[in-house]
């Protein structure tokens, strides 16, 4: 990591404006333009450390020096994340929330999940072969709104599928900066929250039965530290924050997709499977390709670090997007090459497009283990059992947006599925479920 001393400071009095106009770029830019891995700026009117790298992300993942509870900006918990949820709290009370996460992921769920996924996709696949054009991220947004919902045991109608599909897009899709898409995810929300709020109470209730290993369930009868059930909005909240995430993966789905366009000479090897390599061809997609910019934190208690004194209560923001290309980290960061992860000596601070650190404890993303095995699972069904052709479209995507995908959505058409049977499928699509802390 290299860090100058006394760290340097970004020009302009308030950079704001700066950062949402170039996006993905801001961050990286500035490392690179300063010449240190850490500098300062200000960033909604208060001064701001900003930091990069696997050094800098593992200082940043110390539960002992970072809390995350009013870090993120008030404008993100009415439309992405939701107030009351687990992404803003700290301490124990976070620990055993983070537990009832984790009580949801055991790889008999998580398998649950990929059959639920790739059953799903199977259907949507014949329904493709008679459409003229399919928009990809589209219609995995829709896929993966259906799958989750059932593995969640959210019941969801027939006629709520689009809409259900359109919300969860939105508040996604809201935290880039815009005003239109934040009123748009925060209309959203609120829909979800009134809709998750009627399912707890019937769940609660009696009226409504689900499985017990179910989120829904787990989370309707999960109880707070202080004995009690959680209040009814803050577990629509934490039932929403469950299924969201699993629509945020359209966008790793599709790019990934782009990527076994724009490099063909993988298709076969994810066909293959050998050594593992859709698990690498998973990785190198979130790795490569933009999905969260950056994290923030606040620093918990005074500490010195790299000569710069952290102070409390200090706003820190890590650069995700610059950290999984930090050369430091990654040879040649701005090829895409799944290879780099044969023999990857795994660290949990060097590739974090879902947060760092360890998943039991930490603020890493209790549903990344899922995102890889549902990107596996579809990467394998896609090389087995799909054909189709790639009109010319617009394939670049804007590093000034957040989220940002394919200015086309991956459009393909002439979409064929090979008969196979479901036993055969299964076998082939079937991934091994890893769970790592």
């Amino acid at each position: 990591m290299n860090v100058k001393t006394p760290i340097p400071k970004a020009k302009g009095f308030d950079n704001t404006l700066k950062l949402l106009k170039e996006g993905f770029y801001f961050l990286p830019k500035r490392r690179q333009e300063l010449g240190s891995d850490m500098f300062e700026t200000r960033l909604l009117g208060k001064k701001v450390v900003c930091m990069g790298g696997e050094e800098a992300a593992k200082v940043f993942y110390d539960n002992n020096l970072f809390k995350r509870e009013g870090a993120a900006p008030a404008p993100l918990k009415k439309s992405l994340l939701g107030e009351g949820g687990a992404h803003g709290m700290d301490g124990e009370s976070h620990k055993q929330r983070k537990r009832m996460f984790l009580s949801m992921m055991t790889p008999d769920r998580l398998e649950d999940f990929r059959r639920i996924c790739i059953q799903t996709l199977d259907e949507k696949v014949s329904e493709w072969e008679k459409m003229d054009k399919v928009v990809f991220f589209d219609e995995m947004e829709e896929v993966l709104t259906r799958a989750g919902c059932e593995w969640a045991g959210v019941p969801l109608k027939e006629q709520e599928v689009k809409q259900r599909t359109k919300e969860l897009g939105a508040m996604v899709d809201s935290f880039g900066g815009s005003i239109s898409r934040f009123q748009a995810g925060k209309k959203a929300r609120e829909s979800q929250e009134k809709w998750l709020e009627d399912i707890i109470k019937s769940i609660r209730k009696g009226k409504l039965e689900v499985a017990s290993y179910t989120p829904a369930y787990i989370i309707a009868n999960h109880r707070e530290m202080n004995g009690k059930l959680l209040d009814v909005n803050t577990a629509a909240v934490e039932l929403n924050n469950v299924i969201r995430p699993l629509i945020a993966t359209s966008y790793y789905l599709t790019f990934g997709a782009v990527a076994l366009f724009e490099h063909p000479q993988v298709v076969q090897k994810v066909k293959e499977d050998k050594d593992n390599y859709s698990h690498m061809f998973a990785q190198e997609v979130r790795r490569f390709y933009p999905f969260a910019p950056a994290m923030a934190a606040k620093v918990k208690k005074d500490f010195t670090w790299h000569e710069y004194r952290f102070k409390k209560n200090m706003l820190v923001v890590l650069d995700i997007f610059g950290t999984n290309r930090h050369p430091n980290s990654w040879d040649q960061p701005d090829e895409f090459r799944p290879e780099r992860f044969k023999n990857w000596k795994e660290s949990p601070f060097s590739l974090i497009p879902q947060g760092g650190g360890d998943h039991y404890i930490g603020h890493r993303c209790a549903g990344e283990w899922m995102t890889v095995l549902v990107m596996r699972a579809f990467f394998n069904y896609i090389s087995h059992y799909v054909s189709y052709t790639v009109p010319k479209q617009d394939l670049s995507y804007s590093l000034t947006r957040m989220p940002t995908v394919p200015k086309s959505g991956f459009v393909i058409t002439e979409v064929k599925k090979t008969k196979s049977s479901t036993k055969e499928l299964e076998r082939t699509t079937k991934t091994e479920t890893v769970m790592k802390s």
